[in-house]
């Protein structure tokens, strides 16, 4: 099908005043001239068989009752074009009738319409994207916010992609040292130690896991971001969730230990929706079902895009080593988790904490402690309170405002893919993850490099099946039939 010309709109749907019609192959050129009317057989057609792109004013003959229409034709009468094909497009007035009609002449000369995705599924197939910037094209189609189009333009321009290639080429290479050691096997000679071998495959490992997390992440995250409170018991978690989302979620009581099962619900923070998780509070668990709380907490934390971590102004700064103490093992569990310190309960709060200081919500934790001996070490350093109270509603707007900041910097400081490609490449690099670590597992034991070889072979396999260095009919079938027509 590749020989076939193809031809479709490929501006969006509805009246305007530009539509754009875009054609593609071998004979893209030759029929564009028909239709125009120019003549392809004589001196003066020799602009049309050039080997640059150009773009010329011409009528095409739409029939009755349109006639001749006014256009302005776009060539690239070479490979240089996005599908690596002879392609043209046509801008002309954006009525669906005169682009319908339009489309009816160019298949009346021979062109045939094209499939969902066929544009871009060619620009595959001729080396022009890679997997993952063809499904960025669907992501900058379907981007419903500043973000997302943000997200799908970094993975169009290589952002996932060339680090994976990247990875899969160091790869190969190394398997090119080892082969060629196993050829030499009955001459004694060693291509690489196993030491080299060892840092070698974890160079890749470590990237190549550091990549699957952050698309795990994206997959989830292409829903709702994830908030978790976080805190000891009783320290204002749940109240604090009731307040942010507007309505009684949770079950609020003085006495420790109310919330055993994580509580969610929606709510609304600057121009971000969140998913607003509570959880048991940080404590040693007294019994199993103590225990299971605890766990249940420690996984959703891992899971969330944003960590609210609640200290209870309502008691003294004297009291707080141990809450600064659970801080600094929360955040060596979870480093990579963005975390926002909130001060609770400010209409109780202790004459103790700095009043002035606290008004201005602006002071660093570790000067709000002074009375704890943990103080200097355990808080981390810069981090500021954020002060509310959920009964009288202080700093809650602030609280909201900087939730949304947070995320928003979060996403710009992560490498993401859009979320069709973390849904798809889950299974293959999970697959090339279990390979790698395979493969370190046999040489730290002292194995023979022809069963650490056989393992990288897998995960370069999985790996292309990500980039598309090996992709297969089916493959290509889920993926380009999410897109639209014309794209």
């Amino acid at each position: 099908m590749l020989d076939e010309t193809i031809c479709a709109i490929a501006s969006p749907a509805g009246g305007a005043l530009r539509g754009i019609i875009r054609l593609s192959g071998a004979e893209a050129i030759p029929i564009l001239a028909r239709c125009l009317g120019e003549p392809t057989d004589r001196p003066e057609a020799a602009a049309w068989a050039g080997r640059q792109p150009l773009r010329r004013q011409a009528n095409i003959d739409l029939a009755a009752p349109l006639g001749r229409v006014p256009v302005a034709a776009l060539t690239w009468p070479t490979s240089g074009s996005y599908t690596g094909q002879p392609a043209a497009e046509l801008h002309l007035p954006g009525a669906m009738p005169i682009l319908a009609a339009a489309i009816e002449r160019l298949v009346a000369a021979g062109a045939r319409p094209a499939r969902p995705g066929e544009f871009t599924l060619r620009a595959f197939l001729a080396g022009r994207l890679d997997l993952t910037q063809a499904e960025a094209v669907l992501g900058v189609i379907d981007a419903e916010d500043p973000a997302a189009l943000q997200t799908a333009l970094d993975q169009l321009a290589g952002g996932l992609g060339k680090p994976l290639q990247l990875l899969r080429s160091r790869l190969l290479d190394l398997l090119s040292h080892v082969e060629a050691g196993l050829d030499f096997v009955d001459e004694d000679i060693e291509f690489i130690e196993d030491a080299a071998l060892l840092e070698a495959l974890r160079q890749v490992a470590r990237p190549l896991a550091a990549i699957a997390d952050q698309l795990r992440h994206r997959d989830r995250s292409a829903a709702l971001p994830l908030v978790i409170l976080r805190g000891r018991p009783n320290a204002g978690k749940s109240r604090l969730l009731n307040a942010l989302c507007l309505q009684e979620t949770a079950i609020v009581a003085d006495q420790a230990g109310t919330t055993r099962d994580p509580i969610d619900s929606l709510a609304q923070c600057g121009s971000r929706t969140v998913r607003l998780t509570d959880t048991a509070g940080i404590e040693t668990a007294a019994n199993a079902i103590g225990q299971a709380a605890q766990d249940l907490g420690a996984l959703l934390e891992r899971q969330a895009d944003l960590r609210l971590w609640c200290i209870d102004l309502s008691q003294p700064p004297a009291g707080q080593a141990a809450e600064l103490a659970a801080l600094r093992a929360a955040a060596t569990s979870t480093a990579a988790l963005p975390t926002l310190i909130v001060g609770t309960k400010a209409d109780l709060r202790q004459a103790d904490w700095k009043e002035a200081d606290l008004s201005e919500a602006d002071v660093a934790a570790a000067e709000l402690v002074t009375q704890s001996p943990a103080a200097d070490s355990a808080w981390p350093a810069g981090e500021t309170v954020l002060v509310t109270s959920s009964l009288t509603r202080e700093g809650l707007d602030r609280l909201s405002a900087a939730i949304a900041e947070a995320l928003e910097q979060h996403d710009r400081e992560e490498t993401r893919g859009v979320a069709g490609t973390a849904a798809r490449c889950q299974v293959s690099l999970q697959a090339a993850q279990a390979s790698l670590q395979e493969a370190i597992m046999l040489v730290e034991a002292g194995g023979d490099h022809d069963l650490a070889a056989a393992e990288m072979r897998l995960a370069l396999s999985a790996l292309g099946e990500v980039t598309g260095e090996i992709y297969t009919d089916d493959i290509l079938d889920r993926i380009f039939s999410r897109f639209c027509i014309g794209k």
